[in-house]
Protein backbone atom coordinates (compact mmCIF):
# COMPACT_ATOMS: atom_id res chain seq x y z
CA UNK A 1 0.00 0.00 0.00
CA UNK A 2 1.47 3.39 -0.85
CA UNK A 3 1.43 5.98 1.65
CA UNK A 4 1.57 9.79 0.69
CA UNK A 5 2.26 12.67 2.86
CA UNK A 6 -0.73 13.44 5.14
CA UNK A 7 -1.64 17.01 6.86
CA UNK A 8 -2.10 16.62 10.61
CA UNK A 9 -3.25 19.71 13.00
CA UNK A 10 -1.79 19.34 16.54
CA UNK A 11 -2.88 21.29 19.99
CA UNK A 12 -0.08 23.43 21.10
CA UNK A 13 -0.10 23.92 25.04
CA UNK A 14 0.55 27.33 26.05
CA UNK A 15 2.03 26.30 29.04
CA UNK A 16 5.27 24.81 26.31
CA UNK A 17 8.46 26.59 27.27
CA UNK A 18 10.33 28.30 24.30
CA UNK A 19 14.09 29.42 24.21
CA UNK A 20 13.59 32.20 21.88
CA UNK A 21 10.80 34.67 21.10
CA UNK A 22 8.06 32.89 23.59
CA UNK A 23 4.84 33.97 22.30
CA UNK A 24 2.40 35.38 24.50
CA UNK A 25 0.32 33.92 26.67
CA UNK A 26 -3.36 32.82 25.53
CA UNK A 27 -6.27 30.83 26.97
CA UNK A 28 -7.24 29.78 23.33
CA UNK A 29 -6.05 26.58 21.64
CA UNK A 30 -4.10 26.89 18.64
CA UNK A 31 -3.56 24.56 15.92
CA UNK A 32 -0.24 23.98 13.90
CA UNK A 33 -0.12 22.02 10.79
CA UNK A 34 2.87 19.49 10.21
CA UNK A 35 3.35 17.73 6.82
CA UNK A 36 4.45 14.49 7.63
CA UNK A 37 5.90 12.19 5.51
CA UNK A 38 5.33 8.39 5.92
CA UNK A 39 7.15 4.96 4.60
CA UNK A 40 6.87 4.02 1.00
CA UNK A 41 6.40 1.08 -0.91
CA UNK A 42 9.38 -0.41 -2.78
CA UNK A 43 7.80 0.67 -6.39
CA UNK A 44 7.00 4.00 -5.34
CA UNK A 45 10.13 4.24 -3.72
CA UNK A 46 12.13 3.73 -6.57
CA UNK A 47 10.15 7.14 -8.35
CA UNK A 48 10.16 10.12 -7.80
CA UNK A 49 13.77 10.93 -6.66
CA UNK A 50 16.27 13.42 -7.98
CA UNK A 51 19.21 12.52 -9.76
CA UNK A 52 21.24 9.85 -7.84
CA UNK A 53 24.62 8.23 -8.66
CA UNK A 54 22.64 5.04 -8.43
CA UNK A 55 19.47 3.39 -9.59
CA UNK A 56 16.98 1.34 -8.56
CA UNK A 57 17.08 -2.16 -10.57
CA UNK A 58 15.85 -5.76 -10.35
CA UNK A 59 18.65 -7.98 -7.77
CA UNK A 60 18.72 -11.71 -6.86
CA UNK A 61 20.64 -13.17 -3.62
CA UNK A 62 21.17 -16.81 -4.82
CA UNK A 63 22.38 -18.58 -2.28
CA UNK A 64 24.68 -21.90 -2.22
CA UNK A 65 21.67 -23.94 -0.78
CA UNK A 66 19.99 -23.36 -3.86
CA UNK A 67 17.45 -20.65 -2.80
CA UNK A 68 17.29 -17.47 -4.73
CA UNK A 69 15.90 -14.27 -3.32
CA UNK A 70 14.51 -11.25 -5.10
CA UNK A 71 15.17 -7.93 -4.25
CA UNK A 72 15.78 -4.41 -5.67
CA UNK A 73 18.83 -2.89 -5.64
CA UNK A 74 20.54 0.26 -4.83
CA UNK A 75 24.22 1.23 -4.41
CA UNK A 76 26.34 0.02 -7.10
CA UNK A 77 25.49 -2.54 -9.62
CA UNK A 78 27.01 -5.42 -10.71
CA UNK A 79 28.22 -9.57 -9.50
CA UNK A 80 29.85 -9.87 -5.96
CA UNK A 81 29.94 -13.39 -4.20
CA UNK A 82 30.32 -13.24 -0.41
CA UNK A 83 29.57 -15.08 3.00
CA UNK A 84 26.41 -13.90 4.20
CA UNK A 85 26.00 -13.29 7.57
CA UNK A 86 23.08 -11.49 9.79
CA UNK A 87 23.50 -8.39 12.23
CA UNK A 88 21.00 -7.47 14.98
CA UNK A 89 22.19 -3.97 15.85
CA UNK A 90 19.17 -2.06 15.72
CA UNK A 91 21.54 1.22 15.23
CA UNK A 92 24.95 2.04 13.89
CA UNK A 93 24.64 0.76 9.86
CA UNK A 94 27.62 3.19 8.92
CA UNK A 95 30.20 1.66 11.74
CA UNK A 96 29.25 -1.52 10.11
CA UNK A 97 29.58 -0.58 6.99
CA UNK A 98 32.81 1.15 7.48
CA UNK A 99 33.88 -2.20 9.39
CA UNK A 100 37.01 -3.98 7.97
CA UNK A 101 36.13 -7.13 9.78
CA UNK A 102 33.24 -7.37 7.56
CA UNK A 103 35.73 -7.65 4.07
CA UNK A 104 34.19 -10.28 2.18
CA UNK A 105 30.68 -10.80 3.52
CA UNK A 106 27.33 -9.41 2.42
CA UNK A 107 25.81 -7.91 6.13
CA UNK A 108 21.99 -8.96 6.49
CA UNK A 109 20.58 -6.29 9.14
CA UNK A 110 17.95 -7.69 10.86
CA UNK A 111 16.71 -4.93 11.66
CA UNK A 112 13.84 -3.76 9.23
CA UNK A 113 14.54 0.12 8.53
CA UNK A 114 17.61 1.15 7.49
CA UNK A 115 18.87 4.42 6.10
CA UNK A 116 16.64 7.04 7.80
CA UNK A 117 19.37 9.03 9.74
CA UNK A 118 21.93 9.12 6.57
CA UNK A 119 25.31 8.83 6.70
CA UNK A 120 28.17 11.55 8.04
CA UNK A 121 31.67 11.59 8.04
CA UNK A 122 32.53 11.20 11.65
CA UNK A 123 31.18 8.00 12.12
CA UNK A 124 33.88 6.15 10.06
CA UNK A 125 35.55 3.19 11.28
CA UNK A 126 38.38 2.74 8.32
CA UNK A 127 39.28 4.43 5.88
CA UNK A 128 36.64 2.94 3.34
CA UNK A 129 34.06 0.09 3.10
CA UNK A 130 35.60 -2.92 2.98
CA UNK A 131 32.43 -5.42 3.04
CA UNK A 132 30.62 -7.21 -0.07
CA UNK A 133 27.24 -5.39 0.47
CA UNK A 134 24.65 -5.04 2.35
CA UNK A 135 21.20 -6.61 2.40
CA UNK A 136 18.50 -4.92 4.31
CA UNK A 137 14.53 -5.37 4.73
CA UNK A 138 13.04 -1.51 3.90
CA UNK A 139 15.60 1.60 2.63
CA UNK A 140 14.71 5.14 3.52
CA UNK A 141 14.81 7.33 0.88
CA UNK A 142 14.37 10.51 3.39
CA UNK A 143 17.16 11.29 5.90
CA UNK A 144 16.81 12.89 9.10
CA UNK A 145 20.08 13.81 11.19
CA UNK A 146 21.49 17.16 12.15
CA UNK A 147 25.05 15.43 11.10
CA UNK A 148 23.55 14.00 7.38
CA UNK A 149 25.63 14.40 4.48
CA UNK A 150 24.01 11.90 2.15
CA UNK A 151 21.65 9.16 1.58
CA UNK A 152 23.21 5.77 2.34
CA UNK A 153 22.44 4.60 -1.31
CA UNK A 154 24.56 7.71 -2.85
CA UNK A 155 27.41 6.86 -0.32
CA UNK A 156 26.87 2.82 -1.36
CA UNK A 157 27.24 3.88 -5.21
CA UNK A 158 30.11 6.72 -4.71
CA UNK A 159 32.40 3.34 -2.85
CA UNK A 160 30.60 0.59 -5.87
CA UNK A 161 29.11 -1.15 -3.09
CA UNK A 162 26.21 -3.41 -3.74
CA UNK A 163 23.30 -3.55 -1.50
CA UNK A 164 19.61 -5.03 -2.33
CA UNK A 165 16.05 -3.64 -0.52
CA UNK A 166 12.82 -5.14 -0.29
CA UNK A 167 13.88 -8.51 0.47
CA UNK A 168 12.60 -11.58 3.36
CA UNK A 169 15.46 -10.53 5.68
CA UNK A 170 13.67 -12.64 8.24
CA UNK A 171 13.34 -15.47 6.67
CA UNK A 172 16.97 -15.29 5.24
CA UNK A 173 17.65 -14.75 8.64
CA UNK A 174 15.72 -17.96 10.34
CA UNK A 175 17.52 -19.85 7.60
CA UNK A 176 21.11 -18.53 8.27
CA UNK A 177 20.85 -19.76 12.07
CA UNK A 178 19.19 -23.37 10.95
CA UNK A 179 21.61 -24.11 8.34
CA UNK A 180 24.54 -21.72 9.51
CA UNK A 181 26.79 -18.87 7.21
CA UNK A 182 25.85 -19.43 3.57
CA UNK A 183 28.27 -17.98 0.35
CA UNK A 184 25.79 -16.22 -1.83
CA UNK A 185 25.62 -14.08 -5.18
CA UNK A 186 24.56 -10.48 -5.50
CA UNK A 187 23.59 -9.83 -8.33
CA UNK A 188 22.05 -6.88 -10.86
CA UNK A 189 23.09 -8.51 -14.50
CA UNK A 190 19.75 -10.18 -15.89
CA UNK A 191 22.05 -11.65 -18.22
CA UNK A 192 23.18 -14.31 -16.00
CA UNK A 193 21.47 -16.95 -15.49
CA UNK A 194 20.62 -18.68 -11.75
CA UNK A 195 22.43 -22.10 -12.59
CA UNK A 196 25.21 -19.62 -13.37
CA UNK A 197 25.02 -17.78 -10.16
CA UNK A 198 23.92 -20.85 -7.72
CA UNK A 199 27.61 -22.17 -9.26
CA UNK A 200 29.44 -19.16 -8.61
CA UNK A 201 28.03 -19.38 -5.00
CA UNK A 202 29.60 -22.98 -4.11
CA UNK A 203 33.17 -22.48 -6.33
CA UNK A 204 33.60 -19.85 -3.44
CA UNK A 205 34.08 -20.00 -0.01
CA UNK A 206 35.70 -17.60 3.05
CA UNK A 207 37.99 -20.30 4.75
CA UNK A 208 41.45 -20.25 4.10
CA UNK A 209 41.84 -16.75 2.47
CA UNK A 210 43.76 -14.44 3.66
CA UNK A 211 41.31 -11.03 3.67
CA UNK A 212 43.61 -9.24 6.15
CA UNK A 213 46.37 -8.66 3.18
CA UNK A 214 43.83 -6.93 1.23
CA UNK A 215 42.87 -4.16 4.30
CA UNK A 216 46.04 -3.55 6.58
CA UNK A 217 47.77 -0.24 6.12
CA UNK A 218 50.77 -0.24 3.42
CA UNK A 219 53.37 1.24 5.91
CA UNK A 220 53.40 2.40 9.61
CA UNK A 221 51.92 5.95 10.71
CA UNK A 222 51.43 7.77 13.95
CA UNK A 223 47.87 7.66 15.65
CA UNK A 224 46.96 11.04 16.87
CA UNK A 225 43.15 11.79 16.94
CA UNK A 226 41.12 11.24 20.09
CA UNK A 227 37.57 10.42 21.06
CA UNK A 228 35.59 13.90 20.69
CA UNK A 229 35.07 15.52 24.25
CA UNK A 230 31.34 15.15 23.81
CA UNK A 231 31.40 11.65 23.75
CA UNK A 232 34.55 11.00 25.98
CA UNK A 233 33.64 8.99 29.20
CA UNK A 234 36.11 7.15 31.82
CA UNK A 235 38.99 9.06 30.73
CA UNK A 236 39.47 11.76 34.07
CA UNK A 237 40.89 9.26 36.20
CA UNK A 238 44.05 8.10 34.06
CA UNK A 239 47.58 9.04 35.22
CA UNK A 240 49.42 11.44 32.85
CA UNK A 241 51.90 8.92 31.80
CA UNK A 242 52.41 8.44 28.24
CA UNK A 243 52.37 4.51 27.15
CA UNK A 244 54.26 4.23 23.36
CA UNK A 245 51.72 1.35 21.91
CA UNK A 246 52.18 -0.05 18.70
CA UNK A 247 48.88 -1.54 17.10
CA UNK A 248 48.97 -3.75 14.62
CA UNK A 249 46.48 -3.10 11.91
CA UNK A 250 44.80 -6.65 10.44
CA UNK A 251 41.60 -4.02 10.44
CA UNK A 252 41.94 -2.25 12.89
CA UNK A 253 38.96 0.38 13.85
CA UNK A 254 39.32 3.99 14.26
CA UNK A 255 37.44 3.98 17.56
CA UNK A 256 39.95 1.76 18.93
CA UNK A 257 42.45 4.14 18.31
CA UNK A 258 40.69 6.95 19.42
CA UNK A 259 40.18 4.89 22.53
CA UNK A 260 43.82 4.36 23.48
CA UNK A 261 44.73 7.87 22.31
CA UNK A 262 42.10 9.24 24.84
CA UNK A 263 44.23 7.12 27.49
CA UNK A 264 47.11 9.25 26.99
CA UNK A 265 48.92 6.61 24.58
CA UNK A 266 51.13 7.37 21.59
CA UNK A 267 50.12 5.25 18.87
CA UNK A 268 51.76 3.41 16.17
CA UNK A 269 50.49 1.43 13.61
CA UNK A 270 52.01 -0.94 11.63
CA UNK A 271 51.14 -2.95 8.62
CA UNK A 272 49.96 -7.31 9.75
CA UNK A 273 52.90 -8.33 7.96
CA UNK A 274 55.27 -6.17 10.06
CA UNK A 275 58.18 -7.94 11.88
CA UNK A 276 58.97 -8.49 15.50
CA UNK A 277 62.20 -7.56 15.65
CA UNK A 278 61.52 -3.93 14.56
CA UNK A 279 58.32 -3.34 16.81
CA UNK A 280 60.67 -4.88 19.76
CA UNK A 281 63.43 -2.11 18.49
CA UNK A 282 61.28 0.42 19.81
CA UNK A 283 60.87 -0.60 23.46
CA UNK A 284 56.98 -0.34 23.57
CA UNK A 285 54.97 -0.22 26.77
CA UNK A 286 52.27 -2.66 24.80
CA UNK A 287 51.48 -4.07 22.01
CA UNK A 288 47.76 -4.40 20.31
CA UNK A 289 46.43 -7.31 17.94
CA UNK A 290 43.57 -5.60 16.22
CA UNK A 291 40.40 -7.24 14.73
CA UNK A 292 40.20 -8.41 11.37
CA UNK A 293 38.56 -10.31 9.23
CA UNK A 294 38.38 -13.90 7.88
CA UNK A 295 40.16 -16.85 9.36
CA UNK A 296 43.39 -16.71 11.27
CA UNK A 297 44.86 -19.83 10.06
CA UNK A 298 45.14 -18.30 6.66
CA UNK A 299 47.52 -15.56 8.15
CA UNK A 300 50.53 -18.02 9.91
CA UNK A 301 52.71 -14.95 9.25
CA UNK A 302 50.89 -13.24 11.80
CA UNK A 303 50.69 -16.02 14.20
CA UNK A 304 54.56 -16.32 13.98
CA UNK A 305 55.10 -12.44 14.63
CA UNK A 306 52.66 -13.32 17.96
CA UNK A 307 54.70 -16.03 18.84
CA UNK A 308 57.99 -13.82 19.06
CA UNK A 309 56.54 -11.08 20.83
CA UNK A 310 54.60 -12.71 23.47
CA UNK A 311 56.60 -12.98 26.90
CA UNK A 312 58.49 -9.87 26.14
CA UNK A 313 55.92 -6.63 26.57
CA UNK A 314 52.38 -6.83 27.69
CA UNK A 315 49.96 -7.79 24.74
CA UNK A 316 46.23 -7.21 24.00
CA UNK A 317 43.88 -8.58 21.43
CA UNK A 318 40.74 -7.62 20.02
CA UNK A 319 38.54 -9.97 17.92
CA UNK A 320 41.44 -11.15 15.08
CA UNK A 321 43.80 -10.47 17.40
CA UNK A 322 42.23 -12.45 20.91
CA UNK A 323 42.23 -15.49 18.01
CA UNK A 324 45.88 -15.09 16.30
CA UNK A 325 46.83 -15.01 20.28
CA UNK A 326 45.56 -18.25 20.94
CA UNK A 327 46.83 -19.95 17.89
CA UNK A 328 50.32 -18.76 19.05
CA UNK A 329 49.99 -20.18 22.23
CA UNK A 330 48.62 -23.56 20.81
CA UNK A 331 45.27 -23.02 20.78
CA UNK A 332 42.72 -24.28 17.55
CA UNK A 333 40.29 -22.10 16.30
CA UNK A 334 37.29 -23.10 14.47
CA UNK A 335 34.33 -21.62 12.57
CA UNK A 336 31.07 -20.70 14.29
CA UNK A 337 28.04 -22.09 12.51
CA UNK A 338 26.76 -18.23 12.33
CA UNK A 339 29.04 -15.73 14.36
CA UNK A 340 28.00 -13.31 16.79
CA UNK A 341 27.53 -9.85 14.77
CA UNK A 342 25.99 -7.36 16.93
CA UNK A 343 25.31 -4.73 19.73
CA UNK A 344 23.06 -6.28 21.83
CA UNK A 345 24.72 -10.17 22.29
CA UNK A 346 23.87 -10.95 26.50
CA UNK A 347 27.29 -12.60 28.11
CA UNK A 348 26.67 -14.03 31.65
CA UNK A 349 29.59 -13.33 34.31
CA UNK A 350 30.40 -16.64 35.78
CA UNK A 351 32.02 -14.80 39.18
CA UNK A 352 28.48 -12.99 40.21
CA UNK A 353 25.38 -14.55 37.62
CA UNK A 354 25.37 -10.95 35.98
CA UNK A 355 24.27 -10.79 32.57
CA UNK A 356 25.96 -8.16 30.61
CA UNK A 357 25.20 -6.80 27.04
CA UNK A 358 28.09 -7.52 25.12
CA UNK A 359 29.27 -6.19 20.89
CA UNK A 360 30.52 -8.87 18.94
CA UNK A 361 31.92 -9.74 15.89
CA UNK A 362 32.85 -13.40 15.36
Amino acid sequence: MSIKAMDFSLRINPSICFTQNPPKPSSKLRFLTVRCSLPLTSDDAATGLAERPWKVADARLVLEDGSIWKAKSFGASGTQVGEVVFNTSLTGYQEILTDPSYAGQFVLMTNPHIGNTGVNFDDEESRQCFLAGLVIRSLSITTSNWRCAETLGDYLAERNIMGIYDVDTRAITRRLRQDGSLIGVLSTEQSRSDEELLEMSRSWDIVGIDLISGITCNAPYEWVDKTKSDWDFNSNGRDQETYRVVAYDFGIKHNILRRLASYGCKITVVPSTWPAAETLKVKPDGVLFSNGPGDPSAVPYAVETVKEILGKVPVFGICMGHQLLGQALGGKTFKMKFGHHGGNHPVCNLRNGRVEISAQIL
